[in-house]
C-alpha cells in the first residue's frame, strides 16, 4: 500500500484550527482511495521563537527534507515584529527546499459568494503560477541615514535565468494539461532589465511548446482585466512580488482568504512541497472555531496531487466546494458552523463521495496530477 509521509506545521493562531481539519480530510481520502499517511508535528512558529529566539535551525530543515510532502497552516502573531517571521521562517523554507513555484489557482464554485457582480462561475477558472525564490523578497537592501529627512532605502530584485526558466516551463507544462492559454504578467516597460528576461524565456520555451497560445499583460492592467474579464486566463506566470499581489487580487474575487488554496512546489524532487491556505494567522479569532477550513482542505488536496493521487485530490476539492456552497443556507451566526463542525461535514462528503462538480471544467487537481 502506498504510505505519503508527512510533516504538519501548524504554526499560529487559527493555523493549528484549519491544519487539524485539512488532516482529518486526508486521512479520510486516505482510507477510501487505498494509501495510508504518515504525520510528524513540527513546532515552528511565533510562539517557539518567542520562547527560545531561533526561527529555525540546519538540523530542521534537513529533517523537513526527508518528508514526501508539508502541509502548513498559518503564520504571524502581532508580538513579533513583521518581517521576522515572514522572512526568517517562511522565506528561508521556500529557499532551502527549493520550492521554485508558488501555485494559487483562481475558481469560483457554485454557490460561493462573490464580490464581482453578476460574475459567473464559469467564467473565473485560471492559476496564478509565481516565482517563489527570488525577486524583491530575496535581494538585499539597506538604509542609511535612517531616521532623518535624508533617509535612503535601497531594495534589490534578483533575476536568473535558470530560476525563471523552472517557473515557466513549468507553467507551460500545465497549460498543456488545461486550456493551452499562457498569460506574463509583468512590468517590462519599466522594469526593463528583468521584463526583458522574462520575456525572453517565454518566448524561447512557447517555440517549445507550439500548442500553447502566449500573451502578456503589464502587472497593473492585470489588476483590471482579473475582475472584468476573468475568463480571458488559464495560466498566468510572473514574478514573486507581482505573484503576490495579483493572486491576493484572484483570493477576493473567488470569494475571499478563507477559500484561496496555495501551494509551494519543489519541481526537482529532492525536497517536499508545501502546502498552505493563503490566509493568515487572524490571531483575533483564534481558538473561537470561526475560521473557515476550507483553504486548508483545498491545499490539502493540492497535496494529494503532487503526489498523484489525482482521484482523491478531486474528491477533497469535491467536498470542500460542496460544503462551500452551503455556509448561505446555514443557521447560526458568521459561517453558520463550527471550524470543527465545517471539517466533519467535508469528511463525509469525501467518505460517501457521492459529491460532484462541474466535470466539463479542467480542475487544477487533474491538471497538476498530470503534470
Amino acid at each position: 500500500m502506498r504510505n505519503y509521509d508527512l510533516a504538519i506545521i501548524d504554526g499560529d493562531g487559527i493555523g493549528p484550527e484549519v491544519n487539524a481539519q485539512a488532516v482529518k480530510a486526508l486521512e479520510a481520502a486516505a482510507a477510501v482511495h487505498g494509501f495510508t499517511l504518515t504525520t510528524t508535528p513540527y513546532e515552528l512558529g511565533a510562539q517557539t521563537y518567542l520562547d527560545t529566539g531561533t526561527l529555525i535551525d540546519s538540523d530542521t530543515i534537513s529533517a523537513l527534507q526527508c518528508h514526501d510532502a508539508i502541509m502548513f497552516g498559518a503564520m504571524g502573531d502581532p508580538r513579533v515584529t513583521p518581517g521576522i517571521l515572514e522572512r526568517g521562517l517562511i522565506l528561508r523554507m521556500r529557499r532551502e527546499l527549493r520550492q521554485q513555484v508558488n501555485l494559487r489557482p483562481v475558481r469560483l464554485y457554485p454557490g460561493v459568494p462573490t464580490p464581482i457582480k453578476d460574475l459567473d462561475p464559469t467564467r473565473c477558472d485560471f492559476v496564478v503560477v509565481r516565482e517563489n525564490t527570488e525577486g524583491m523578497y530575496v535581494g538585499g537592501g539597506s538604509t542609511v541615514h535612517g531616521g532623518t529627512t535624508n533617509a535612503v532605502a535601497l531594495q534589490e530584485s534578483v533575476n536568473t535565468a535558470s530560476a525563471i526558466a523552472d517557473v515557466v516551463d513549468y507553467s507551460f507544462r500545465l497549460a498543456g494539461q488545461r486550456r493551452n492559454k499562457l498569460t506574463l504578467c509583468h512590468k517590462k516597460n519599466v522594469l526593463v532589465h528583468a521584463g526583458e528576461l522574462w520575456q525572453t524565456i517565454v518566448d524561447e520555451h512557447a517555440a517549445r511548446y507550439p500548442s500553447v497560445e502566449v500573451d502578456y499583460v503589464h502587472a497593473d492592467a492585470m489588476c483590471q482585466h482579473m475582475p472584468m474579464s476573468p475568463e480571458r486566463f488559464d495560466v498566468i506566470v510572473t514574478d514573486n512580488l507581482f505573484g503576490d499581489i495579483i493572486s491576493d487580487l484572484g483570493a477576493t474575487i473567488q470569494g475571499g482568504l478563507g477559500v484561496a488554496a496555495s501551494a509551494n512546489l519543489n519541481l526537482d524532487g529532492l525536497a517536499p512541497s508545501m502546502f498552505e491556505p493563503v490566509h493568515g494567522s487572524a490571531p483575533d479569532i483564534a481558538g473561537r472555531g470561526w475560521a473557515n477550513p476550507a483553504a486548508a482542505v483545498l491545499s490539502a488536496g493540492m497535496c494529494l496531487a503532487a503526489l498523484g493521487e489525482g482521484k482523491a485530490a478531486l474528491a477533497l476539492e469535491n467536498a470542500a466546494a460542496s460544503v462551500l456552497g452551503e455556509l448561505r443556507e446555514l443557521a447560526g451566526p458568521g459561517m453558520g458552523a463550527s471550524t470543527d463542525e465545517l471539517g466533519d461535514r467535508i469528511v463525509a462528503r469525501i467518505t460517501s463521495d457521492v459529491t460532484e462538480i462541474d466535470t466539463a471544467r479542467i480542475s487544477i487537481m487533474t491538471a497538476m496530477a498530470a503534470v
